[in-house]
């Protein structure tokens, strides 16, 4: 008599998921890093100069990897347009945002960028949201709403919220505009992505907010080194490896673990609280998006 169990993991899919796993922890564990940094340099400077220490680790990359750089005539126009929404102003506008929210705050509005996409689906597209959608927003929008209900969420985090908002729903703007991808190979488009975005935010940080270039401290600079070759370099390596072996739904799926890694990882490294407030606000919000991806 034979017994019947379930079909093993093909290696290529347990590779993929190993990859995604180490994406969104590198992804997640950013988010507390970046907060930390932010104690010694301003927002803008400080994720400009990481992105372009990152934009530099990727070129070097793909020229290890023979790859060219050159930017094709008819991509120079999509390339900006993505390293505008995609970079700058995701980039930028969480990294500000985290001067009003905490990371468990910030990134869990940020991560609603699912839910924009499927609505902004509807009048660019003509994607009419379904039932199941429609019961997605309703949930995300009763989590941030839990989030923001608090006692101590008082008028003085409004900029942070915007900031956070605007990012999540220009990044939906952009998943959905992005109709085709570029024909150049993953690395190279990331480094022009990531270096035409950071240069404006660190342009930007000098005229405005004149960081004092000297005030980094030596947990700063080894933060700030983190986030240039851990999140901008090795996690887009092991984010394409992870799409290359994955379906990817279930990738953009199990990205809703970075937000909890964010929250979790700032606990320790930043002292930070989790109430049943904020727990129920995650799992609302994230059980939206998740439905949203879903469907």
């Amino acid at each position: 008599m034979s017994v019947t169990g379930s079909a093993p993991m093909p290696a290529g899919q347990t590779v993929g998921k190993v990859l995604l796993m180490a994406t969104a922890l590198g992804w997640g564990l950013n988010w507390s890093v970046l907060k930390f940094v932010l104690q010694d340099w301003p927002p803008l400077f400080a994720r400009g100069t990481a992105g372009l220490l990152g934009a530099l680790c990727l070129a070097l990359l793909a020229m290890a990897r023979g790859d060219s750089l050159a930017v094709p005539k008819e991509a120079r126009a999509p390339l900006l347009a993505a390293a505008s929404i995609n970079v700058f102003a995701w980039m930028g506008f969480t990294a500000l945002a985290l001067n009003w929210l905490k990371v468990s705050e910030g990134a869990l509005i940020a991560y609603s960028m699912p839910i924009w996409a499927m609505m902004l689906a509807w009048p660019l597209l003509g994607a009419r949201p379904t039932r199941r959608s429609l019961v997605a927003l309703g949930l995300s929008i009763t989590g941030m709403l839990l989030l923001m209900g608090g006692p101590e969420f008082t008028a003085t985090k409004l900029p942070g919220v915007l900031f956070a908002f605007a990012a999540a729903v220009l990044f939906a703007l952009g998943t959905v505009k992005a109709r085709k991808p570029l024909a150049m190979p993953g690395p190279a488009v990331a480094a022009w992505q990531v270096a035409l975005g950071c240069l404006p935010m660190v342009a930007l940080g000098l005229i405005l907010e004149r960081p004092n270039v000297l005030s980094l401290s030596a947990k700063g600079a080894l933060g700030l080194t983190y986030m240039a070759v851990g999140p901008m370099a090795l996690c887009y390596l092991t984010w394409f490896g992870a799409l290359r072996r994955l379906p990817t739904a279930v990738a953009a799926t199990s990205m809703l673990i970075v937000p909890v890694v964010g929250t979790l990882t700032a606990m320790p490294l930043l002292g930070e609280t989790l109430g049943l407030r904020e727990a129920a606000a995650i799992t609302l919000t994230i059980s939206g998006v998740a439905l949203a991806l879903r469907s």
